[in-house]
């Protein structure tokens, strides 16, 4: 039997955990449930001490963001699964069965993440994984169930297991070996995009990342930082910079980050004739930020990149041109391009 452990990041969301909490220790009698505190100043410890004293809890030095503070976190939790999950995350009966039966029986998958729905309107995909991610060429990410803000309703058609491009950090099943073997998380993302760039890395070393529709959870999303704050911005533009310089290959490196970088400044204008000032500047120093940094990922690019880690080109021109909003729309069952 599987040895997995539950491991939910926290940072002053006491509320959070007064609210989901509950659901994990209740429908997680397979695993071991760590949270790992971000050094919080809130009542979180003491609250999870008086009311669940089953879950252990690992306390870091500081507020490390998502990819240090999981690295850290995870140095203290021996298991040989490792579910990551969002501390506004509501699972359900029997969630993890699923997931640890594809695990046995499956040896090259190695991520797997779990149909994940909107807490606030229960019948729909969340924004943050939905039913499984995609990059195109330029390295946009999208989603089975949600291609940028548009959220599909759940009406059964993502009822599958497949494997996908990358899965969502909000719930995020990988074994334990895989992650070690990666040096998991990247530290230099901090937070958003670093379950991307792991997937990509994992998946230039030919492991599997799947999707299981039988696992079922609900995320309230933006719990932390909401959908609009620039900060948000700021991270994704840069990390999807520096998730390209790394994970490329090397013949399309350059081309696909001056295509990129032209794509970003369409956005940055876009945000200025908007008046959303904020947003303008967070573009323009998540580019200086990749400038600086760009030598120092380049170092950290692995021995092969596979050619093939897309399946379209531009989910840009198929959404904003073409008016495509639906995944259904642009593949078929087999991910044979219909448009």
């Amino acid at each position: 039997m599987m040895r997995i452990a539950v491991v939910i990041l926290n940072w002053n969301g006491i509320l959070l955990l007064e609210k989901f909490l509950p659901s994990v220790v209740q429908f997680s009698p397979e695993a071991t449930i760590y949270v790992a505190d971000n050094a919080s100043t809130d009542d979180s410890i003491s609250y999870i001490k008086a009311f669940f004293p089953s879950v252990t809890i690992i306390k870091n030095n500081s507020n490390l963001g998502f990819a240090s503070g999981y690295n850290e976190a995870l140095k203290q939790v021996n298991a040989d699964i490792y579910a990551l999950v969002n501390s506004d995350i509501e699972v359900t009966e029997h969630w993890l069965k699923p997931i640890l039966e594809t695990f046995e029986n499956e040896p090259k998958t190695a991520i797997i993440q779990p149909k994940i729905l909107d807490y606030k309107r229960k019948e729909f995909f969340e924004y943050a994984g939905a039913a499984g991610g995609f990059i195109d060429e330029y390295g946009y990410p999208f989603c089975r169930g949600r291609i940028f803000d548009t959220l599909e309703k759940d009406n059964g058609q993502y009822n599958d297991s497949r494997e996908i491009f990358w899965a969502s950090g909000a719930c995020f099943f990988i074994r334990s070996s895989v992650y070690n073997e990666l040096n998991g998380f990247d530290d230099d993302f901090f937070a958003h995009q670093e379950e991307i760039d792991l997937c990509w890395r994992a998946y230039n070393k030919g492991y599997k990342i799947k999707y299981n529709s039988e696992s079922v959870v609900y995320h309230v999303g933006g719990a932390t930082l909401e959908q609009g704050h620039p900060m948000k911005t700021y991270l994704n533009f840069r990390n999807s910079l520096l998730m390209l310089t790394k994970n490329l290959p090397k013949e399309k490196l350059y081309s696909i980050l001056f295509g990129r970088m032209i794509l970003d400044g369409i956005a940055a204008i876009q945000f200025l004739t908007q008046g959303k000032f904020s947003h303008f500047w967070a573009i323009l120093k998540a580019h200086g930020a990749f400038y600086r940094l760009f030598i120092t990922n380049y170092k950290k690019r692995g021995q092969f990149q596979n050619k093939k880690y897309y399946e379209i080109r531009s989910i840009v021109f198929l959404y904003f041109i073409k008016k495509i909003r639906l995944f259904n729309a642009i593949f078929d069952s087999k991910l044979n391009i219909k448009n």
